[in-house]
């Protein structure tokens, strides 16, 4: 009787303690909820780039990931390769998987239309980034630098260090951003009349362009004596055409970016200046904007910028080894 007794006791307490086990774990597995709807409450968010094949994109969405995700949200990031149908389907996907807010660098700043229409009758807010688009009644903010700022800083440093010279252009039609960095600069150099625009070149902003584009402009001119590029990658295919026709040392070659290569670039006496823009300000901001929009909270439409130019004077005082 009294071992039937220390039996069942002994059974009590398993059933106790197998009871208590699974009450934990079933308390901790309704706390953490392993279930779809863990997600339900975060916000995606949609990033597609005109290209990847940038380090300034790379690094703007960058920025914007580390606040997305501080926020236990989703970003993400998609790379058309300069391919404006590729972009347009791209964001056409990205807006049928639910994304709330869509961050966009336009391969095309005026074919890019018809894929903000889907995104403004989806509701999707839209953030421009790095370059405008041509009709921005369909998005919900625009950040950008003062691009055309940037060519006039080009042109007024190339006046007062240079007698005068021949200049060739490296473009990028496509970027409105672009467009206005040259406009900037051919706007200021023209008022001197020892300067000459001889020519120029599209090359997309993309250095593996930009070489072969200043190859064949080395070939047509004997006598360039100024590389005005519309971004460093650029700047940087042009150094690296210069340097193998054995003329780098003879050209004053000019960019827009501030990348690390090209403040080294500067720093050794090989590249003349770039107008400075900050990826990690504007993708900062653009994830800050996108926050404050869900949010209701009505901000500046246009968020413009300062660039500053880099010389050798001045390029030591910032980061040369990375971003600003």
């Amino acid at each position: 009787m009294l071992e039937k007794c220390k039996k069942r006791l002994l059974l009590l307490l398993l059933l106790l303690l197998v009871g208590g086990v699974l009450a934990f774990l079933t308390d901790r597995f309704l706390a953490q909820d392993y279930s779809m709807r863990q997600n339900e409450h975060r916000i995606k968010f949609g990033a597609v780039y005109m290209t990847l094949n940038n380090p300034f994109y790379e690094i703007i969405d960058e920025e914007i990931r580390a606040v997305v995700e501080n926020h236990g949200d989703i970003l993400i990031s998609r790379d058309p390769a300069l391919s404006v149908s590729r972009q347009a389907e791209e964001i056409q996907a990205l807006i049928d998987s639910g994304i709330d807010v869509l961050f966009l660098n336009a391969v095309d700043w005026q074919k890019i239309g018809p894929a903000l229409e889907i995104a403004y009758k989806a509701h999707v807010p839209v953030i421009v980034i790095d370059t405008n688009v041509e009709d921005d009644k369909l998005v919900a903010c625009t950040i950008v630098s003062d691009n055309y700022l940037a060519g006039v800083e080009c042109a007024e440093h190339l006046a007062a260090n240079a007698p005068g010279g021949n200049i060739v252009l490296l473009k990028h039609s496509e970027a409105k951003s672009a467009v206005d960095r040259i406009q900037g600069f051919t706007d200021t150099i023209q008022k001197y009349p020892s300067f000459n625009i001889i020519d120029a070149a599209e090359c997309k902003g993309q250095l593996e362009l930009a070489m072969p584009a200043m190859e064949q402009l080395l070939a047509k001119h004997r006598d360039i004596d100024i590389v005005m590029a519309l971004n460093d990658p650029a700047a940087m295919g042009a150094m690296a055409a210069l340097k193998n026709a054995g003329q780098l040392q003879n050209v004053r070659v000019y960019g827009v970016d501030g990348a690390p290569e090209t403040k080294e670039m500067i720093a050794d006496g090989h590249m003349t200046a770039t107008a400075l823009q900050s990826p990690r300000v504007m993708g900062r901001i653009a994830a800050a904007r996108a926050y404050e929009i869900l949010a209701g909270i009505h901000g500046d439409k246009l968020i413009k910028l300062p660039t500053d130019l880099l010389t050798r004077e001045n390029v030591f005082r910032y980061n040369i080894a990375g971003w600003d």
